[in-house]
Protein backbone atom coordinates (compact mmCIF):
# COMPACT_ATOMS: atom_id res chain seq x y z
CA UNK A 1 0.00 0.00 0.00
CA UNK A 2 1.34 3.42 -0.94
CA UNK A 3 1.74 6.20 1.58
CA UNK A 4 -1.03 8.79 1.73
CA UNK A 5 1.60 11.51 2.05
CA UNK A 6 2.54 13.06 -1.30
CA UNK A 7 6.25 13.66 -1.65
CA UNK A 8 7.23 16.29 -4.21
CA UNK A 9 10.71 15.60 -5.56
CA UNK A 10 12.62 17.72 -8.08
CA UNK A 11 15.30 16.06 -10.19
CA UNK A 12 17.78 18.68 -11.42
CA UNK A 13 20.09 17.21 -14.04
CA UNK A 14 21.03 18.26 -17.59
CA UNK A 15 21.50 14.72 -18.94
CA UNK A 16 18.17 13.38 -20.19
CA UNK A 17 19.36 9.77 -19.83
CA UNK A 18 20.38 10.22 -16.18
CA UNK A 19 17.34 12.37 -15.37
CA UNK A 20 14.92 9.85 -16.88
CA UNK A 21 16.66 7.02 -15.03
CA UNK A 22 16.25 8.76 -11.67
CA UNK A 23 12.59 9.54 -12.41
CA UNK A 24 12.00 5.88 -13.30
CA UNK A 25 13.72 4.79 -10.08
CA UNK A 26 11.56 7.12 -7.98
CA UNK A 27 8.40 5.70 -9.54
CA UNK A 28 9.52 2.17 -8.60
CA UNK A 29 10.02 2.93 -4.91
CA UNK A 30 7.52 0.85 -2.91
CA UNK A 31 5.12 2.42 -0.37
CA UNK A 32 5.84 6.00 -1.49
CA UNK A 33 3.49 8.47 -3.17
CA UNK A 34 6.12 10.43 -5.13
CA UNK A 35 5.46 13.24 -7.60
CA UNK A 36 8.72 13.85 -9.50
CA UNK A 37 9.44 17.02 -11.49
CA UNK A 38 12.31 17.40 -13.98
CA UNK A 39 14.31 20.62 -14.39
CA UNK A 40 17.25 21.27 -16.70
CA UNK A 41 18.53 24.67 -15.55
CA UNK A 42 19.23 26.57 -12.35
CA UNK A 43 16.70 29.21 -13.37
CA UNK A 44 14.02 26.56 -13.87
CA UNK A 45 14.84 25.05 -10.47
CA UNK A 46 14.46 28.40 -8.74
CA UNK A 47 11.18 29.10 -10.51
CA UNK A 48 9.80 25.64 -9.75
CA UNK A 49 10.61 26.00 -6.04
CA UNK A 50 9.08 29.46 -5.99
CA UNK A 51 5.83 28.25 -7.59
CA UNK A 52 5.17 25.10 -5.54
CA UNK A 53 5.93 23.37 -2.26
CA UNK A 54 8.93 21.05 -2.63
CA UNK A 55 10.04 18.35 -0.21
CA UNK A 56 13.26 17.03 -1.74
CA UNK A 57 15.63 18.17 -4.49
CA UNK A 58 17.93 15.64 -6.14
CA UNK A 59 20.61 17.64 -7.93
CA UNK A 60 23.94 17.00 -9.59
CA UNK A 61 26.66 19.00 -7.72
CA UNK A 62 27.95 20.07 -11.16
CA UNK A 63 24.48 21.26 -12.26
CA UNK A 64 24.89 24.54 -14.15
CA UNK A 65 28.67 24.09 -14.14
CA UNK A 66 28.85 24.26 -10.37
CA UNK A 67 25.72 24.21 -8.23
CA UNK A 68 25.71 26.82 -5.43
CA UNK A 69 23.84 24.81 -2.79
CA UNK A 70 24.53 27.39 -0.07
CA UNK A 71 22.75 30.22 -1.87
CA UNK A 72 19.68 28.04 -2.36
CA UNK A 73 19.66 26.96 1.29
CA UNK A 74 19.76 30.59 2.44
CA UNK A 75 16.74 31.45 0.29
CA UNK A 76 13.38 31.37 2.16
CA UNK A 77 11.89 29.23 -0.64
CA UNK A 78 14.14 26.37 0.53
CA UNK A 79 12.74 26.26 4.05
CA UNK A 80 12.20 22.61 4.98
CA UNK A 81 13.61 21.27 1.70
CA UNK A 82 16.04 18.33 1.84
CA UNK A 83 18.89 18.17 -0.69
CA UNK A 84 20.35 14.99 -2.19
CA UNK A 85 23.52 15.15 -4.28
CA UNK A 86 23.22 13.04 -7.44
CA UNK A 87 26.64 11.50 -8.06
CA UNK A 88 27.22 10.55 -11.70
CA UNK A 89 31.02 10.84 -11.54
CA UNK A 90 33.82 11.44 -9.05
CA UNK A 91 33.12 14.66 -7.11
CA UNK A 92 35.30 16.52 -4.62
CA UNK A 93 33.92 15.72 -1.16
CA UNK A 94 34.13 19.43 -0.30
CA UNK A 95 31.26 20.05 -2.74
CA UNK A 96 29.00 17.70 -0.77
CA UNK A 97 29.08 19.49 2.58
CA UNK A 98 25.85 21.39 2.01
CA UNK A 99 23.77 18.31 1.17
CA UNK A 100 21.61 16.18 3.46
CA UNK A 101 22.49 12.95 1.63
CA UNK A 102 23.92 11.54 -1.60
CA UNK A 103 22.78 9.00 -4.17
CA UNK A 104 24.66 7.24 -6.94
CA UNK A 105 23.35 6.11 -10.31
CA UNK A 106 23.78 2.50 -9.14
CA UNK A 107 21.26 2.62 -6.28
CA UNK A 108 18.20 0.38 -6.14
CA UNK A 109 14.63 1.54 -5.52
CA UNK A 110 14.78 0.00 -2.03
CA UNK A 111 17.97 1.88 -1.16
CA UNK A 112 16.49 5.15 -2.40
CA UNK A 113 13.27 4.49 -0.53
CA UNK A 114 15.21 4.06 2.72
CA UNK A 115 16.92 7.42 2.17
CA UNK A 116 13.65 9.22 1.47
CA UNK A 117 12.06 7.70 4.58
CA UNK A 118 15.00 8.80 6.71
CA UNK A 119 14.94 12.35 5.30
CA UNK A 120 11.20 12.61 5.94
CA UNK A 121 11.76 11.48 9.53
CA UNK A 122 14.48 14.10 9.97
CA UNK A 123 12.14 16.78 8.57
CA UNK A 124 9.48 15.96 11.18
CA UNK A 125 12.08 16.12 13.98
CA UNK A 126 13.40 19.47 12.76
CA UNK A 127 9.90 20.97 12.73
CA UNK A 128 9.60 20.00 16.38
CA UNK A 129 12.86 21.69 17.36
CA UNK A 130 13.09 25.17 18.83
CA UNK A 131 11.97 27.65 16.15
CA UNK A 132 14.96 29.89 16.85
CA UNK A 133 17.16 27.27 15.15
CA UNK A 134 15.27 27.73 11.88
CA UNK A 135 15.99 31.46 11.68
CA UNK A 136 18.69 32.45 9.23
CA UNK A 137 21.43 34.85 10.28
CA UNK A 138 19.84 37.55 8.11
CA UNK A 139 16.48 37.08 9.86
CA UNK A 140 18.16 37.45 13.25
CA UNK A 141 19.80 40.69 12.07
CA UNK A 142 16.40 42.00 10.98
CA UNK A 143 14.85 41.11 14.34
CA UNK A 144 17.55 43.14 16.08
CA UNK A 145 16.81 46.10 13.81
CA UNK A 146 13.07 45.86 14.45
CA UNK A 147 13.64 45.69 18.20
CA UNK A 148 15.72 48.85 17.94
CA UNK A 149 12.74 50.61 16.37
CA UNK A 150 14.08 50.87 12.82
CA UNK A 151 11.68 51.25 9.88
CA UNK A 152 11.70 48.86 6.91
CA UNK A 153 13.48 51.51 4.85
CA UNK A 154 16.12 52.04 7.53
CA UNK A 155 16.65 48.28 7.81
CA UNK A 156 16.95 48.00 4.02
CA UNK A 157 19.54 50.78 3.92
CA UNK A 158 21.54 49.34 6.81
CA UNK A 159 21.64 45.77 5.45
CA UNK A 160 21.88 46.75 1.76
CA UNK A 161 18.58 45.08 0.90
CA UNK A 162 15.47 46.17 -0.97
CA UNK A 163 12.43 47.12 1.10
CA UNK A 164 10.56 44.26 -0.57
CA UNK A 165 13.21 41.79 0.68
CA UNK A 166 12.97 43.18 4.21
CA UNK A 167 9.19 42.80 4.18
CA UNK A 168 9.54 39.22 2.93
CA UNK A 169 12.02 38.42 5.71
CA UNK A 170 9.69 39.95 8.31
CA UNK A 171 6.79 37.89 6.99
CA UNK A 172 8.91 34.71 7.24
CA UNK A 173 9.98 35.62 10.77
CA UNK A 174 6.35 36.08 11.84
CA UNK A 175 5.42 32.73 10.29
CA UNK A 176 8.30 30.84 11.89
CA UNK A 177 7.96 32.34 15.36
CA UNK A 178 4.22 33.04 15.34
CA UNK A 179 5.05 36.51 16.69
CA UNK A 180 3.31 39.41 14.98
CA UNK A 181 4.29 42.50 16.98
CA UNK A 182 7.50 44.43 17.70
CA UNK A 183 6.82 43.99 21.43
CA UNK A 184 6.69 40.22 21.02
CA UNK A 185 9.89 40.25 18.98
CA UNK A 186 11.56 42.33 21.69
CA UNK A 187 10.78 39.71 24.32
CA UNK A 188 11.92 36.97 21.97
CA UNK A 189 15.19 38.80 21.19
CA UNK A 190 15.98 39.33 24.87
CA UNK A 191 15.19 35.75 25.88
CA UNK A 192 17.29 34.35 23.02
CA UNK A 193 20.12 36.83 23.68
CA UNK A 194 19.94 38.51 20.28
CA UNK A 195 20.03 41.89 22.02
CA UNK A 196 20.92 43.27 25.43
CA UNK A 197 18.58 45.43 27.47
CA UNK A 198 21.09 48.25 27.12
CA UNK A 199 20.68 48.16 23.32
CA UNK A 200 16.93 48.66 23.63
CA UNK A 201 17.30 51.44 26.18
CA UNK A 202 19.76 53.24 23.92
CA UNK A 203 17.33 52.94 21.01
CA UNK A 204 14.48 54.39 23.06
CA UNK A 205 16.60 57.33 24.21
Amino acid sequence: MKSNISLRVIVAETSMIVRSGVINLLKRIPDQNIHPVEVVSVEALHECMRMQQVDIVIVNPTFGGWFDIDSFRENPISHGVKWIALLCSVVDSALLKGYDDTMSIYETAEMMGDKLNRLQHISVEEEQQNESETLSQREKEIIVCVVKGMTNKAIADKLYLSIHTVITHRRNIARKLQIHSPAGLTIYAIVNKLVELQDIEDAVV
